[in-house]
């Protein structure tokens, strides 16, 4: 007999939920954190869409400890001397189902984990699981944790980008370091009716900007604004290659990227509260690897279940979806007494009809795009700051013809490099 019916590893977006969708079905089911709470070692933005949560929490939604319902979307194109924003907002952004929320990692991933031991999950934190048991066949029957071996008829893998365990599992290899980046982010106290004047929200309503371009110095990466009930998150997200390439650490992009103009003003009298690192898996369906073998199966961050579009980023949304099938899967094989691959063959079933796999195939060429799309960080910026300055600069100069101010700027660029990023652009996305 073994110990639990299911053992998962991490209590992030995936691992919690699959918990409770295990536990809530009865079985035993215990979660192994290497935190030392739920919450402890994981990091967002962060922004999570609603309608995830509200397929796993449909009677106690109203619960969830969100930070503010996101209303204005910007994006902005920063050159070393400009910044170009637009500002998006409707009222289709606040409708229930189709809603996003900013979030802070640590009290959402608590809640979340008191709903799976409300559930009857049990848990263990402060542990590290760096091995597997496996059978004489080779198939997964329990982890290692610290010197305990504990034994499950079938487990859940959900330990983030930075994976020990899927190797072991499913064989795959960790990502390349041109399909990860890394995330740094800090969060500053500022009052809650401060933010609603510097955004110019209203009250409980929050932004999502976004930065490409000087943020990163160029490089391929962005910086991240996103605004919480009493604090504001600020991050830079930098691929991990391009930034071992280029001359500027990640964290000295984030200094600098505060101390710009535009952004300083946003942060002046703030009071920084937290600092934290995270890499994050931007390669796709290019990268994922298998996401079951026999006894186990693999779900969230370190199933790459991650895109960046460049105009938003998800990750766990597809985290919660993913955790929601395969405790839904688990507890399909447990009750058919058949935890071998093919009885967990319905978690592929599941991924596949859903919103979750039909995305990653959707964008399975984003990540190489945006990766050589360089003139998006260190180009576009440019010629967006130049057509602005010839459209609002005024110097008693004669005003010349749009099209004679415009098409010089237009051709520093190249008009063939522009076809093909817009090429690039509607074929990958």
């Amino acid at each position: 007999m073994a110990d639990f019916d299911a053992i998962v590893v991490g209590s992030g977006c995936a691992g919690s939920v699959a918990a409770y969708e295990i536990a809530k079905a009865g079985k035993s089911v215990l979660v192994v954190e290497r935190g030392n709470f739920a919450g402890a070692k994981n990091m967002t933005g962060g922004r999570i869409y609603g309608h995830c949560l509200r397929a796993v929490f449909p009677d106690n939604f109203d619960e969830i400890p969100f930070e503010r319902k996101v209303s204005h979307e910007r994006i902005s194109l920063m050159s070393p001397n400009s910044n170009f924003t637009i500002d998006f907002t409707s009222e289709d952004l606040l409708k229930d189902g189709q809603e996003s929320y900013t979030v802070l990692r640590a009290p959402f991933d608590q809640w979340l984990a008191e709903q799976a031991e409300n559930a009857g999950a049990e848990y263990i934190c402060g542990i590290a699981v760096e091995k597997l048991i496996k059978d004489e066949n080779g198939k997964v029957i329990g982890i290692f944790a610290g010197e305990d071996e504990i034994t499950a008829d079938v487990v859940v893998l959900c330990d983030g980008a930075n994976s020990l365990l899927v190797e072991q599992a499913v064989g795959a290899k960790r990502p390349p370091a041109s399909q990860m980046a890394v995330g740094v982010k800090e969060v500053f106290e500022l009052p809650e009716e401060e933010i609603d004047k510097r955004f110019q929200c209203a009250p409980g309503e929050g932004t999502a900007w976004l930065f490409a371009g000087d943020a990163t110095h160029g490089s391929f990466g962005g910086g991240i604004i996103y605004t919480n009930k009493d604090s504001i998150s600020v991050g830079i997200v930098a691929g991990v290659e391009a930034t071992a390439k280029g001359n500027v650490p990640v964290y000295q992009m984030l200094e600098d990227f505060k101390n710009r103009p535009e952004i300083a003003p946003v942060l002046k009298g703030a009071k920084l509260v937290e600092h934290s690192g995270h890499l994050v898996p931007e390669g796709g369906i290019t990268t994922m690897p298998e996401l079951t073998a026999d006894g186990v199966m693999v779900a969230g961050d370190n199933a790459t279940m991650c895109v960046n579009l460049g105009y938003t980023v998800r990750g766990m949304d597809y985290a919660v979806a993913s955790g929601q099938m395969a405790g839904q899967a688990a507890v399909k094989a447990l009750d058919a007494g058949d935890t071998s691959k093919a009885g967990l063959k319905c978690y592929i079933d599941a991924l596949e009809d859903s919103f979750v796999m039909k995305d990653m195939r959707q964008f399975k060429n984003v990540p190489n795009f945006m990766e050589h799309f360089d003139r998006m960080f260190c180009g576009y910026p440019e010629m967006i700051r130049d057509m602005m300055n010839t459209m609002f600069v005024v110097d008693g100069s004669p005003v010349q013809p749009m099209k004679k101010s415009m098409m010089p700027i237009v051709k520093g660029v190249g008009f063939m490099n522009l076809f093909k990023d817009v090429k690039g652009a509607m074929k990958a996305l």
